[in-house]
């Protein structure tokens, strides 16, 4: 005969709850992410080139990965504090108060893949595609393949946010201006441990740090998204390994995250196997078996045409 199991007992419970009500692992992370990049830029200089370049990315993407989070987990932590936990800078050049307005913009499922009012979309509009010189258009149908997106598709993003936000300012519009100004006093004191601490010059973190680590992002994102008629059925699902799933904090498992935006990033790997067919029925088995399909098909051919379908 089988011995009932002991309910846990009230102090097991009080830290089971606790654990829960405060996201300890989230919290967890952070520190020890801050730490790990604290000690690499700190001991730069004894680890070889292609290592540093593959753990300063991985660390900078893991970075944006809770920056993200914090956008939308957390929640029961005040914002202020919220904030704080993933306010610096690590990748230097975007503020995290643009990013989190931008990012929350692009969580209206209706307007999902749309070229003007989804802000992560990579579709164009049929108007403004007959506007593009032969050039333009080129290199936005190159952007359409992994190998471009990855390694070209950072500039281009910078580009574009450095040209909208010159736009901004020629406009009249100084909206931005304090949030840049804060930007900077937050970025001096992480140029200042590179730098002075770490001995590293700028351009190093830019190459070992920031560049690869942008390079990741634009591998996730790569393919998240494509137009469907159904809002959840434009959100893709990625089942890679645990190493990328820990990188992205399972954002690749993005369907899941689309439909419940507030679960922690812990939590999204178990409920997809508990519920993996029903997911993939609700966005139309928008499906990748990990990074390697995906670069295996698109790498050098474009996933899909450029030009949104409906806009």
């Amino acid at each position: 005969m089988t011995t009932p199991a002991r309910p846990p007992s009230p102090a097991t419970a009080r830290t089971v709850r606790w654990w829960r009500h405060f996201e300890v692992p989230t919290l967890v992370l952070a520190m020890l992410l801050y730490a790990a990049w604290a000690a690499l830029v700190h001991g730069h200089a004894h680890v070889p080139g292609v290592l540093l370049f593959a753990m300063g990315g991985c660390l900078g993407q893991l970075h944006s990965s809770l920056q993200h989070e914090a956008i939308h987990a957390l929640r029961n932590i005040p914002k202020p504090l919220r904030w704080a936990l993933v306010w610096p800078p690590l990748n230097l050049w975007l503020p995290y108060q643009l990013y989190h307005r931008s990012h929350s913009s692009h969580h209206v499922n209706f307007h999902l893949t749309h070229p003007e009012r989804d802000t992560e979309s990579v579709y164009h509009s049929a108007a403004a595609w007959n506007c593009y010189g032969p050039l333009r258009r080129a290199i936005v149908a190159a952007n359409q393949t992994l190998a471009f997106r990855v390694t070209v598709g950072p500039w281009l993003r910078l580009f574009k946010m450095a040209w909208s936000e010159a736009g901004r300012l020629a406009a009249g519009d100084f909206s931005h201006a304090a949030i840049w100004l804060v930007h900077a006093a937050s970025v001096a004191p992480i140029v200042w441990y590179v730098t002075r601490v770490g001995g590293m010059g700028l351009g190093e973190y830019l190459l070992y740090f920031v560049y690869p680590s942008m390079m990741l992002g634009a591998l996730r994102s790569f393919t998240e998204h494509r137009w469907g008629d159904a809002p959840h059925e434009r959100v893709a699902i990625v089942e890679s390994n645990a190493m990328f799933g820990l990188l992205y904090l399972y954002n690749n498992l993005h369907h899941v995250h689309h439909r419940s935006p507030t679960m922690p990033w812990y939590e999204i790997p178990g409920h997809f196997r508990r519920n993996r067919a029903a997911v993939l029925e609700a966005n139309g088995n928008f499906y990748y078996r990990g990074y390697v399909e995906i670069a295996r098909r698109y790498l050098w051919r474009p996933v899909f045409r450029p030009v949104h379908p409906q806009w």
